[in-house]
């Protein structure tokens, strides 16, 4: 009886100190979170090479062998690239902050609108509406800019630490992964066949994610540095600019494309315009994001044997956003995971409870 007693106030005490252990290590690991998790989905997408070494090689010298390889392929382009756009990014903030001119931007907006085929009427009309409104408009643009930026500039500024622990932990997830998986599944109080869906899940979104958004970035980067080139502007930095902006499904290419046709709109430069405006709505907009983009992740998400979760477009948008916001641009891979792996974990709850629900 005493026993008995003892067994319910047992059993919560564990499950306080198991929740107290894992909020610890999140506590004390918060600093490395961005470093452990890129980590973890390279590691995740790249397992199978590490198997593929483990028939010819020991298991450390194929965990280091698939780390070298990896180091060298992505992480130090990764490298090279956040070094670069922190360097125009902390340029892009000084200017926004100290140079930002309302009034010549105003006129320029006038200047567009005096130069659309309307009629003076709806001009008028129009200009009126833009220069009552701007001012709001344009202070909020700028501040949402800036904060998007320092959270980009957040995680590049250490990125020599942060690369030196990307590499480090890559190469003991691959050493360890087994083991880890197997002692996440002896916690879980989960049914094995659920713990499958829940990792497996996961495991199909990391290796769709990295390997969707890198492909997009380099094409839509590619393109879009062929297409200023022929105007006669620096293709290396517009394409980076756009390679970066186009992990943002949607939105990313337009915050690029838009703003500098307007700009060589408003200074006469009509052909320059039509070539930004057609590569960047049409080639990019349409075929890229809206033909490439879905065909991709649908590739790689039959190749990995996954749901494919991140047809969700509006879900995937507001939480690449908020992901950079919150990690930096590693939000980029960080926001979409957390937000599909919330829709897998609904879906378990889904097939656990109304499975009961029929069974009783």
């Amino acid at each position: 009886m005493n026993t008995n007693t003892q067994k319910p106030f047992e059993h919560g005490f564990m499950l306080s100190l198991l929740l107290l252990a894992i909020g610890g290590l999140i506590w004390l690991f918060t600093p490395f979170i961005s470093a452990l998790f890129l980590s973890l989905m390279i590691a995740i997408a790249t397992f199978s090479k590490y198997e593929q070494l483990q028939n010819r090689f020991s298991s450390n010298n194929s965990a280091l062998l698939t780390t070298l390889l990896v180091t060298i392929v992505l992480i130090l382009p990764l490298g090279y690239i956040l070094l670069i756009s922190t360097l125009e990014i902390s340029t892009s903030i000084q200017a926004i902050n100290h140079d930002f001119d309302f009034d010549k931007i105003t006129q320029i907006f006038n200047q567009t609108v005096a130069k659309l085929p309307l009629s003076d009427a709806i001009k008028s009309t129009l200009s009126t509406a833009l220069n009552n409104n701007l001012g709001t408009f344009l202070i909020s643009v700028k501040d949402f800019s800036i904060v998007i930026l320092k959270s980009i500039v957040s995680l590049s500024s250490h990125f020599i630490l942060f690369l030196i622990i990307v590499t480090f932990t890559l190469y003991y997830f691959y050493i360890d992964g087994k083991k880890i998986v197997k002692r996440i599944k002896s916690l879980s109080p989960l049914e094995t066949h659920l713990n499958d869906i829940l990792l497996n899940q996961f495991k199909n979104l990391s290796m769709t994610l990295v390997g969707s958004v890198f492909l997009i970035a380099l094409l839509q980067g590619v393109i879009f540095s062929i297409t200023i080139m022929i105007i006669g502007l620096p293709a290396l930095y517009f394409g980076i600019a756009m390679a970066l902006a186009s992990f943002i499904p949607l939105l990313g290419g337009l915050i690029i494309w838009l703003p500098l046709s307007l700009y060589l709109y408003a200074q006469g430069q009509t052909t320059d315009t039509l070539i930004v405006a057609l590569s960047g709505a049409v080639v990019l907009g349409f075929i890229v994001d809206n033909l490439a983009r879905p065909s991709i992740i649908k590739l790689l998400s039959k190749k990995s044997n996954g749901a494919n979760t991140l047809d969700h477009t509006l879900i995937t948008v507001l939480s690449t956003l908020a992901g950079i916001i919150q990690f930096g641009i590693l939000g980029l891979f960080i926001g979409p995971i957390i937000a599909a792996m919330a829709i897998s974990i609904f879906d378990i709850y889904s097939i656990k409870y109304n499975k009961d629900r029929f069974d009783s």
